[in-house]
C-alpha cells in the first residue's frame, strides 16, 4: 500500500509538507503542491481523510438539521447539501428535529463536537438557543440572525406573484392557510401578504390561520376556508395544498372550479395531484447547495485566519470571515401555473385572460415576472 512516506520520498519534501500539501493547499507554495499532488496521482496515493483531519482538528464532516425529512421540501434541500458537501470533500450528517424546538436545540448540541460546521434548515427553535451555538461555524436556510450567514427563498415575493396571478383570473377574495407560529418562511409569506394588499386594495386576503405544515394540516383548514368565503385559497406549502384539495373534495367543492388552490415550493408532489397544483417554485437543491457554499466559505476564511495569525501578519482573513458571517443569499421564486386555478364563478374577465385563450397563463410554464428583493 503507497504510504505518504512514499510520496514524500517521491517528490523530494518532507512527510509534513506532504500532509500540508494534501490538506491544506493554501499553506504550501504553488510549485511544491503541484509536484505534491503529481507525485501522489502517480503513486495511486489515497490519503485517510479521517486520520489527517484528526491531527489537523478537522473532522471533513458536516451537519444538517431539518424540522422533518417526511416532507418532500426538506428531503429536497437534504439532497442539495449531500451532492455539494460530496463534491466538496464534506461528509454529512443528517438529523430529524420532528418539529420539536427542545429537540432540535439537543440535536444542534449533539452535532457540533462531531462536526466542522452546521446547516441548520428552517429552525424552529428559538434564535437565542441558535446563536449560542458554538465554535462551529453556522449557515442558516430560511431564518435570519444578525451576524450569522444564511440563504433564503424570496418568499414574500412568492406570496405577490400568487396574488397576482389569482387577481388576473379574476379573483377578489382570497385566504391564506399559514404554516408553524415558530417558521420564519411564514412570517415572510404573511409579509408578501401585506405587500399584495398595498399594490392591490382590490384583492381582500384572509389569514385563516396556523396550521401543521402536513396534508393533514390543510385538511383542518379547508372547512374554515370554505367558511371565508374566498374564491382561492393560498397554501402554506404544497402537502397543505393537498389536504386542502382532498377536504374539499370531501365536501363536494371542485378544484378549481368552485375554488381555487394555490400550493408553494413545488415539490414533486404538485405534480402528482388531481388537479396538478398551480405552486410558488424555488429550487430546492440549489438552495441545499448555497448553503454548503456559505459554509465551506465560512470554514475555509477561518483557517485562514488562523493561518495568518499564527505567521503573525495582519486578520485580513478574519476581516473576510466576517464579512461571509455577516451576507445573506436570497434564491428567487417564480409561479408555475398548473391546473388548480382557473376564473371564480361569475367573475366579469375579459375573454382573453379566460383559460386555453392566447393571453392566458399555459399549465406548467412559470411566470415571466421578474423576481424582486424580498419584501
Amino acid at each position: 500500500m503507497v504510504t505518504v512516506r512514499d510520496v514524500a520520498r517521491e517528490s523530494g519534501v518532507s512527510i509534513s509538507t506532504v500532509s500540508r500539501a494534501l490538506s491544506e493547499p493554501e499553506r504550501v507554495a504553488p510549485e511544491t503542491r503541484d509536484r505534491v499532488v503529481a507525485a501522489a496521482t502517480r503513486l495511486g496515493y489515497r490519503p485517510n481523510r479521517a486520520a489527517s483531519g484528526l491531527r489537523a482538528g478537522r473532522k471533513h464532516a458536516l451537519g444538517l438539521v431539518v424540522p422533518d425529512l417526511e416532507n418532500p421540501y426538506f428531503a429536497s434541500v437534504t439532497k442539495g447539501v449531500q451532492a455539494r458537501a460530496r463534491r466538496t470533500g464534506y461528509a454529512v450528517f443528517v438529523v430529524d428535529a420532528g418539529e420539536d424546538p427542545a429537540l432540535e436545540t439537543e440535536l444542534v448540541e449533539g452535532l457540533r463536537p462531531q462536526t466542522d460546521g452546521l446547516v441548520l434548515c428552517s429552525p424552529r427553535a428559538v434564535e437565542a438557543d441558535l446563536a449560542a451555538a458554538g465554535e462551529a461555524p453556522v449557515v442558516l436556510v430560511n431564518l435570519r440572525i444578525d451576524g450569522v450567514p444564511a440563504v433564503s427563498s424570496d418568499d414574500a415575493h412568492g406570496v405577490l406573484l400568487a396574488v397576482e396571478h389569482l387577481r388576473a383570473l379574476g379573483h377578489r377574495r382570497v385566504a391564506y392557510v399559514g404554516g408553524p407560529d415558530r417558521s420564519w418562511s411564514d412570517a415572510r409569506r404573511r409579509a408578501g401578504l401585506e405587500a399584495a394588499r398595498e399594490r392591490y386594495p382590490d384583492v381582500e386576503t384572509v389569514v385563516v390561520g396556523a396550521f401543521r405544515p402536513r396534508v393533514e394540516g390543510g385538511r383542518s383548514a379547508a372547512d374554515l376556508v370554505v367558511a371565508s368565503g374566498a374564491t382561492a385559497v393560498l397554501a402554506y406549502n404544497d402537502l397543505v395544498a393537498l389536504g386542502l384539495v382532498a377536504r374539499l373534495r370531501e365536501r363536494g367543492v371542485s378544484v378549481p372550479q368552485d375554488l381555487s388552490v394555490v400550493g408553494f415550493d413545488d415539490t414533486f408532489v404538485a405534480t402528482l395531484s388531481a388537479p396538478p397544483l398551480t405552486t410558488v417554485r424555488t429550487d430546492l437543491a440549489e438552495l441545499g447547495a448555497r448553503a454548503v457554499d456559505r459554509l465551506v466559505a465560512s470554514l475555509e476564511a477561518r483557517r485562514a485566519a488562523r493561518t495568518a495569525a499564527d505567521d503573525g501578519g495582519p486578520d485580513v482573513a478574519g476581516a473576510d470571515a466576517a464579512a461571509v458571517a455577516g451576507s445573506a443569499d436570497v434564491l428567487p421564486v417564480e409561479l408555475v401555473v398548473r391546473e388548480s386555478t382557473t376564473v371564480p364563478p361569475s367573475a366579469d374577465v375579459p375573454p382573453s385572460a379566460q383559460p386555453g385563450s392566447a393571453a392566458a397563463p399555459r399549465a406548467d410554464r412559470p411566470s415571466t415576472t421578474e423576481p424582486q428583493e424580498a419584501v
